[in-house]
């Protein structure tokens, strides 16, 4: 199977399956001297461990990560300086139950990878989806807590911002909140909807998509290029690439079509400091596929887990119409967990198109 790296001077090549004994990527590129640890890489890593919570899968991975290669020890305790080399992180599978998954062996679950793999490479691996899991994500988080290494300055938080039809309020937005439920939600009244509405779900069987925003601060201005090197197309591209994200937009996204010209137009002026100022970002950071300087804000959507306990109606490898219902353990919002992911791949994205700008400009 090809294609299991994404990033140009910033390389993550990832490798490993749901059920496999382990998992884990080899980020190519950092730059020497670039300084990090193994405790900074697992707080991340803990924020999208499965089994926190009962809105997520029970599955029990410590996701406990082993730096393996790339580095020298820092002078600090427990830090680590990069080499220039590759790193390779290794995180083990622990908790892996195959037999859940014996009675789709041969049946296509609606909604998965199932069939689409099939027709591809006609092979699979059932248990757990194989390398389509989200198990993979973790590999992708890991790599990310490295990526926010590279850029001076740096901030990436993402936020769920919408359960189902749920969306939160934006006028009680608070960041500190994100770390106090289990939804990373900034509106505290919202996340209390959300429990109830998450427990309705997960007692029916069935479950529900989710909205998340990302917002990179920090980021500095003159980074993508024109056309085919766009800083918002490689995010969309990389939030795309997240198992069950069905779509993505950047500042006002869709909501822009909406808009007039007058309203939709980032007006310009002279700042305290000087320097040229944008009093609005509905551009989401980004013009013309070049970073304006102001924060990078994106969005995806995730569709609902397709993973449910009711019975639904498909087709096995011999032909044969059955219904499916899929056993195991799984997330009611597949979103809650994606938070980590999407912050993880919005961080890959700015450093590498970072190093691409020093390489080509000499800036940084």
């Amino acid at each position: 199977m090809s294609h299991n790296s994404f990033g140009h001077l910033f390389r993550v090549t990832t490798w490993g399956e749901s059920h496999g004994i382990a998992i884990g990527c080899v980020v190519d590129g950092t730059p020497p001297g670039t300084r990090f640890s193994e405790a900074g890489i697992q707080a991340y890593l803990d924020k999208r461990r499965p089994g926190q919570s009962r809105y997520t899968t029970q599955r029990q991975e410590p996701d406990q990560v082993r730096v393996l290669s790339g580095v020298m020890p820092g002078e600090a305790e427990g830090e680590l300086v990069a080499t220039g080399t590759p790193i390779a992180l290794e995180i083990q599978n622990t908790d892996q139950r195959s037999k859940d998954y014996s009675d789709i062996a041969r049946r296509y679950r609606p909604g998965h990878a199932d069939i689409t793999y099939d027709m591809k490479y006609g092979v699979r691996d059932y248990r757990g989806g194989g390398r389509s899991s989200a198990r993979e994500t973790a590999t992708r988080v890991a790599a990310g807590a490295v990526a926010r290494q590279i850029v001076p300055g740096l901030t990436v938080r993402a936020a769920l911002v919408q359960i189902g039809t749920i969306a939160i309020d934006r006028s009680r937005w608070d960041w500190d909140e994100v770390d106090r439920n289990p939804f990373f939600c900034p509106d505290a009244e919202t996340a209390e909807r959300w429990a109830e509405h998450l427990d309705a779900v997960r007692k029916s069987g069935s479950s529900v998509g989710a909205i998340v925003e990302v917002v990179a601060e920090g980021v500095p201005g003159g980074l993508g290029a024109p056309i085919y090197a766009k800083l918002d197309g490689d995010i969309a591209a990389n939030l795309m690439s997240i198992n069950a994200v069905k779509g993505v937009e950047i500042g006002d996204g869709f909501a822009a079509a909406t808009l007039s010209g007058e309203e939709n137009a980032d007006e310009i002026r002279i700042g305290p400091d000087g320097a040229p100022q944008f009093l609005t970002n509905h551009a989401g950071g980004i013009l013309g596929g070049i970073s304006t300087g102001q924060p990078v804000v994106a969005r995806f959507a995730v569709k609902p887990t397709s993973s449910i306990l009711t019975p639904t109606r498909s087709v096995d490898a011999d032909g044969n119409e059955v219904d499916v219902m899929t056993k195991g353990r799984h997330d009611p919002c597949v979103g809650i967990r994606a938070v980590p992911i999407g912050e993880a791949m919005v961080a890959c994205a700015v450093a590498d198109h970072y190093l691409r700008h020093r390489g080509q400009t000499g800036r940084g």
